[in-house]
């Protein structure tokens, strides 16, 4: 396994750094597949990247010396990254994983002059012959987490610290509020957008006004453990995000949305082994194992057995979250009652439901 620093490695660029000694194993008759994976945050970001980094392990562990796996960290989503990409694929990568929504443009460029060369684009929509895209339904976990927040709210106001306004995030504040209004029909969301997916003294600013503003739970679509740990030091229960982040707020996690990659890598890594791989676009839930949620802990055991049933319901089909009637901010009907949104809507949807204070811009 080989690790580089986004700056380290971009400074190597032009220089062969990918087969510097050291860096690239010697060549030999049994190669194995190069697998490359493009963080947008450090791997110790105890979020988003580093839940990323575990499946990489999961997946060196599992397949051994069939393939030989390397990571860059803190790329951002910006012109640099596709310069890492090429990169990549110039040493001998057949397969890059792309893990941040801004990296999509420059995949589908980086791709088209490579047809060679396997792509996959984490939470992204544009593919091609040799581009692939792979998500999960995050939002299944925040509504579980909205329908424990209903019962563990005194004030009936849950804040959220925002990463980006993109869809995803917008989803993820719609199913917070929707499922904590399933419980209380008058509970509010309200949330502070940081503009970075990765700040940490930015993620904990926004906790600590949300929590002055009357928020008496926090959850959080950012990456770092910062907004637990504001929450744990004023005694606020919160959510983790992305992996089980207990160690951080042990007396105050609920629970967290745990993202479970590691099948999903082994599947696409053996299928290019086998020469089997084809693009796709995968995006999956409770249902195909793809997320879970951590163990409840800090709230009563009723509490507890209805988010378990919570997710039985949702993995099942009973509970599909978006159903309508749903109503946005203005009061206007958006979703007519018994119709449910499709796929392609919730890919694109920037509508903010009823319930939810603040605007996108």
């Amino acid at each position: 396994m080989s690790s580089f620093k986004r700056r380290g490695f971009t400074a190597m660029l032009g220089a062969s750094a990918l087969a510097a000694p050291g860096i690239m194993r010697a060549a030999r008759a049994d190669a194995p597949l190069k697998v490359g994976f493009v963080y947008v945050g450090p791997v110790g970001d105890f979020g988003w990247t580093y839940q990323h980094d575990i499946a990489r392990k999961q997946a060196q562990a599992a397949l051994g010396t069939a393939i030989e796996t390397s990571y860059v960290e803190n790329v951002p989503e910006s012109p640099e990254c596709q310069s890492v990409f090429e990169s990549l694929a110039s040493s001998g990568h057949k397969l890059i994983f792309g893990t941040s929504f801004g990296y999509m443009n420059y995949m589908v460029k980086v791709a088209a002059k490579n047809p060679h060369v396997m792509f996959e684009h984490c939470t992204g929509y544009k593919r091609a012959k040799n581009l692939a895209t792979y998500d999960i339904r995050y939002y299944e976990g925040r509504y579980v987490q909205g329908v424990i927040a209903g019962h563990m709210s005194k004030t009936g106001k849950i804040g959220y610290v925002a990463s980006v306004p993109i869809p995803e995030v917008v989803r993820g504040m719609n199913a917070v509020t929707l499922g904590m209004q399933s419980v209380n029909p008058k509970a509010r969301l309200k949330f502070i957008m940081i503009d970075s997916w990765y700040d940490p003294g930015k993620e904990g600013d926004a906790a600590k006004a949300l929590i002055d503003q009357g928020c008496d739970v926090i959850t959080q679509h950012t990456d770092s453990p910062a907004p637990l740990q504001v929450a744990a030091s004023r005694h606020i229960p919160a959510f983790g995000e992305a992996t089980d982040m207990i160690k951080f707020a042990p007396h105050d996690q609920l629970t967290a949305d745990v993202n479970e990659w590691g099948g999903y890598y082994i599947k696409r890594i053996k299928e290019a082994l086998a020469g089997t791989w084809t693009s796709t676009n995968t995006w999956g839930g409770f249902a195909d194992g793809m997320l879970a949620m951590a163990p409840y802990r800090n709230m009563p055991d009723a509490v507890a057995v209805t988010a378990k049933q919570t997710v039985a319901d949702i993995a099942s089909g009973k509970n599909k979250i978006f159903t309508g009637p749903l109503t946005d901010q203005s009061g206007k009907i958006f979703v007519p009652a018994g119709q449910t949104m499709s796929d392609d809507s919730l890919t694109s949807m920037q509508t903010l439901v009823a319930g939810v204070d603040g605007k996108l811009s």
